[in-house]
């Protein structure tokens, strides 16, 4: 499959994925209301976050704060998008894995980006727990973001060893 085809199919998939769990969660589940999944571990909840990732700038009382946040996601949607876009030729050399990590945080973007503009909030449902910790509350959208970051990290290691420049000491050796 063609590599553009099958990241505008990942960005659209989880875009979709990200778009039909918010509204369901929306119509559904009441803000601030509860719903056990794996009771002390998982839960189902409804948060409005009016702040970045992990409710960071929630509380930042400024109409700065939405041109802010969405500025951040428009200029990471621009760079991803060049990067996934460009030519067909630097698209090939890029590997499968890169592509696809990329594609996911495009989508990801995507879908946080839609809430802000047309919602001014961006809506979170999963909920863990581990031992008395709770993780901050995030969505399908934020996950998207999470795997595809994996994903890139992951293809940046196994990609070091190809790249990785000889030492100093085995260039003067062989020289």
């Amino acid at each position: 499959m063609n590599a553009r085809i099958r990241a505008i199919l990942i960005i659209c998939g989880v875009v979709l994925i990200d778009r039909l769990t918010k509204m369901w969660i929306q119509a559904r589940v009441s803000q601030w209301d509860l719903h056990p999944v794996i009771p002390g571990f998982f839960n189902i909840v409804h948060t409005e976050n009016p702040g970045a990732a992990f409710g960071a700038l929630a509380d930042w009382q400024s109409n700065l704060r939405p041109l802010v946040l969405i500025g951040i996601s428009v200029v990471v949607i621009a760079i991803i998008a060049g990067m996934l876009f460009r030519s067909a030729k630097s698209t090939a050399s890029m590997s499968v894995l890169m592509q696809t990590g990329l594609a996911f945080v495009f989508g990801g973007a995507v879908g946080n980006l839609w809430d802000r503009l047309f919602r001014g909030t961006v809506t979170d449902f999963l909920q863990f727990f581990f031992g008395s910790y709770e993780y901050p509350s995030f969505n399908a959208a934020d996950s998207a973001i999470f795997v595809g970051a994996a994903l890139l990290l992951i293809d940046l290691w196994m990609n070091r060893r190809k790249q990785e420049p000889r030492g100093l000491g085995e260039k003067l050796v062989g020289q």
